[in-house]
């Protein structure tokens, strides 16, 4: 998508500063059919409707930009509605009334008959003064990263998948995540309700499809899907060999769940087997890609939405085999510098996997 005309580019989110983000020089920057003439851009659009809700506090607002029967998902089930949403953001403020979300990233697409994607990745430095998931309150200082992935058309998001690194915040309380996943897993069971059995259907129709073995293309930015295809299919997956060098470059900085701060091919290599190599039976399925430039066109950005799916059997990052089905809803943002992977992100809630490898 290009501009229509305006002087100004399409905002980039991750080398625009906070007051050019919350207040931009008027005037469309790209055809945006449906959304309110306020938002010189989709990513505007992003930014400045969550800076309403989370940080002028008017939560309310999520009735005006989420749809009635939005659904979003998330690896601990499904929530429907903008009235939900308000519900859950006011519980999350019970929780850390301070929380700010800084947007590191939105990288977007235009999907076409006036649909818009976006992948918002967020840094939330926040205390904690309210009950939350883990516990009591704690008074700490804590930081947490969550991607949120949108789907937008008319001025409204009408689907959602949330990746919140829960196991991170649990670390931060003090909390061991394992212990919250089980007592969790044990609510469950009292409450009659199975985590893995809500994931069965996507499960199945993750398993169903393999990735195809790939090549990886000469430039990680000329095709991304390809990228994607060639890192999960290959890198990411135990037995199917790759090699890393062909989409890493050799100082990756990579930060993954449950405070996994990585750096070098070594690194990534060990993370992936000590996480994945506990599944056998595993699949991956990209579910959407986008990409941005990263300054002026220097680089490149690109944001992948993926689903896992494998069967508990092996020793590693999650203990000895409960032989659990297992499901993963990840998203994942990579910046391409001279044709391969120099900074990624990996996104995904640990806790409701352990609390699936529990049930």
């Amino acid at each position: 998508m290009t501009d229509i005309g305006s002087p100004l580019p399409i905002t980039e989110v991750a080398t625009t500063s906070e007051s050019d983000l919350l207040n931009p020089v008027s005037g469309r920057r790209m055809e945006l059919p449906g959304f309110d003439a306020e938002f010189v851009d989709f990513p505007d659009y992003i930014v400045r409707i969550t800076d309403r809700i989370w940080h002028e506090r008017r939560v309310e607002l999520c009735l005006d930009y989420y749809t009635a029967d939005c659904a979003i998902h998330t690896m601990a089930g499904d929530i429907v509605g903008a009235d939900t949403v308000v519900a859950n953001t006011h519980a999350t403020l019970a929780s850390f009334p301070d929380r700010h979300l800084n947007p590191d990233n939105v990288i977007w697409s235009d999907d076409g008959d006036g649909k818009f994607y976006s992948s918002h990745l967020i840094t939330s430095p926040m205390t904690n003064l309210g009950e939350t998931e883990c516990g009591p309150a704690t008074g700490k200082r804590i930081k947490v990263i969550t991607i949120a992935d949108c789907a937008c058309r008319n001025n409204r998001i009408y689907e959602e998948w949330l990746a919140r690194d829960y196991a991170a915040m649990a670390l931060q309380l003090g909390h061991d995540p394992q212990e919250v996943a089980q007592r969790q897993a044990a609510q469950d069971k009292a409450d009659g309700f199975s985590l893995i059995e809500h994931h069965a259907a996507d499960h199945a129709g993750v398993r169903a499809r393999p990735l195809p073995l790939a090549k990886p293309p000469q430039n990680a930015a000329a095709d991304p899907k390809a990228l994607a295809v060639f890192v999960l299919g290959q890198l990411w997956s135990p037995g199917v060999s790759g090699a890393w060098l062909d989409a890493y470059d050799f100082r990756i900085k990579a930060t993954w769940p449950a405070l996994r701060s990585l750096y070098g091919e070594g690194e990534v290599t060990e993370a992936a087997r000590a996480v994945f190599g506990c599944f056998s039976n595993l699949n991956f399925r990209i579910d959407h890609v986008a990409q941005v430039p990263y300054l002026g066109g220097a680089g490149s950005d690109i944001a992948v939405r993926w689903t896992m799916a494998g069967v508990h059997s092996k020793d590693g990052a999650y203990g000895p085999p409960a032989g659990n089905p297992a499901l993963i809803i990840g998203v994942t943002h990579w910046r391409i510098i001279s044709g391969r992977i120099a900074e990624e992100v990996t996104i995904w809630d640990d806790i409701a996997l352990r609390r699936q490898l529990a049930s």
